[in-house]
């Protein structure tokens, strides 16, 4: 809708500055004649709205001109109240704010809006933290986001997933957080990695502060890694056949990561290739199943499978 679009038009200048009109026909997907006829339509109807030509121009705004909130839908009130981030937002000290900011938004909402408000709290609620979550932030947080926040670098001792500990200087970029877990994006010997908060054992800030890449964008950046992220916690491959009773079970605890390789046999067993982050979880989650699992491969596997069984047999006696 037209409406719509004008206002879309109106924030995207306020929020960025002067834009081409190549740039908002692109942004707003239609063509270059229709964003200068809009820009005209708003112009007409008193938005302080203008245009400049040349190198360097662009249309904007006046500094000066302010939207307010009556321009919103059913549907934007309703996605502004919807998300419960609060339990993230408390752990890195922005709760309280989170909390005032909604009051503030919903005074500023035109009355007809406050019912709608309402109700869509009570019907429906998103919550981004897993079932299991540590609400206790570890003892050098405070100095980690001080790091990320101010650019200071960063001493850490860091705990790889095999156990090894290891002493890393980082140039602390962002914080992420992905289901509840903590993320750390920071640069080492030239390098954007990704770090596991809970597996810092210790962190210290150096009296030394870092520059960043002037064309880093966390968005971005978190995007275009992420399936190499998921990746290397998924290196390990492994066929398994699977009694029908566990499916639910396995799919509950490793959704995305199996694959149903061929029909159910004449009994109802499916045989999975499933991606798991080591040999070691591979084993943990064959003795939670049991008698239910058989392993097709690999050969290595069922092996050591086969030794732990033993030495668990040996200890129970």
């Amino acid at each position: 809708m037209r409406a719509d679009r004008l206002v879309t038009l109106i924030l995207l200048l306020q929020t960025r500055g002067k834009l081409t009109a190549q740039t908002l026909a692109e942004e707003l997907g239609v063509s270059r004649r229709t964003i200068l006829r809009d820009v005209e339509a708003l112009s007409l109807s008193g938005i302080p709205i203008y245009g400049e030509g040349g190198q360097g121009g662009g249309i904007a705004l006046d500094e000066q001109y302010h939207t307010t909130l009556t321009g919103l839908n059913t549907l934007e009130v309703q996605s502004l109240f919807v998300t419960n981030t609060a339990t993230v937002l408390h752990e890195v000290g922005l709760g309280a704010s989170a909390e005032r900011l909604l009051l503030k938004l919903l005074a500023a909402l035109p009355s007809t809006h406050h019912s709608t408000a309402a109700h869509i709290r009570q019907r429906l609620l998103i919550d981004p933290t897993w079932w299991w979550h540590e609400p206790q932030a570890p003892a050098f947080w405070d100095e980690l986001q001080r790091g990320v926040y101010e650019d200071w670098l960063v001493e850490a001792t860091y705990e790889h997933y095999d156990g090894e500990l290891v002493e890393r200087v980082l140039a602390p970029y962002s914080l992420v957080n992905k289901s509840g877990l903590w993320y750390l994006v920071a640069e080492r010997e030239g390098a954007l990695r990704t770090y596991r908060v809970a597996r810092f054992h210790q962190v210290r800030l150096l009296k030394q502060t870092f520059t960043r890449r002037p064309d880093f964008d966390l968005s971005s950046y978190w995007q275009a890694h992420l399936q190499d992220f998921v990746d290397s916690f998924s290196a390990f491959q492994c066929i398994l056949r699977i009694h029908p009773e566990r499916m639910a079970f396995v799919s509950w605890l490793l959704p995305g990561r199996w694959e149903q390789l061929e029909p159910a046999n004449a009994e109802g067993w499916l045989t999975l290739r499933l991606s798991l982050d080591s040999p070691l979880m591979a084993k943990m989650l064959i003795f939670g199943l049991g008698s239910s699992v058989e392993v097709l491969a690999s050969a290595d596997l069922a092996k050591a499978v086969l030794v732990d069984a033993q030495r668990l047999i040996h200890h129970l006696r």
